[in-house]
């Protein structure tokens, strides 16, 4: 297995719909590449994110980032939806050189690569988010999500 990390707004629709996709085999929400965590809740620089980890036997890390696309706002700078600020900026973050690399591959094949403001960044930190917000669309289905939801259930 394998894991990447996919920043795309608010992490409840993200989730709820990464963990549809065919050879994913884990999700969870948390928070990545911030610059400190206080005790208050506080995450500084922080982007709300999805740890995935994903079967590489059954998908590619290209195909995971067509989906991916399928959900964001790709020239969007730090908001998505109705959600604005840092923290829901779009990247990707990896502790692979290759997963990295397969994403910028993946961007810089489109034709309008030079309009796309998603990070591709190494995975320096992560913080998981507290349990509330795990599987938080199916628990709460009625919360706001800027994910339209024919779109996440698009592969159930």
């Amino acid at each position: 297995m394998e894991i990447v990390y996919f920043a795309g707004g608010c992490l409840w629709g993200v989730q709820a719909f990464i963990k549809t996709l065919p050879g994913v085999t884990f999700t969870e929400a948390g928070r990545a590449n911030g610059s400190s965590h206080t005790l208050e809740g506080e995450y500084d620089g922080y982007a709300e994110c999805v740890k995935t980890e994903f079967d590489p036997g059954v998908i590619t890390l290209t195909r995971l980032m067509e989906y991916y696309f399928e959900i964001i706002d790709p020239y969007s700078l730090n908001q998505q939806g109705e959600d604005v600020g840092e923290k829901y900026r779009t990247g990707v973050y990896s502790k692979e050189d290759k997963h990295l690399e397969e994403a910028r591959a993946f961007i810089s094949k489109r034709s309008d690569s030079e309009r796309i403001v998603v990070e591709v960044l190494p995975l320096t930190n992560y913080v998981r988010s507290a349990e509330e917000h795990q599987d938080r669309l199916a628990r709460c289905p009625d919360d706001y999500c800027h994910i339209p939801e024919e779109l996440l259930n698009k592969y159930k």
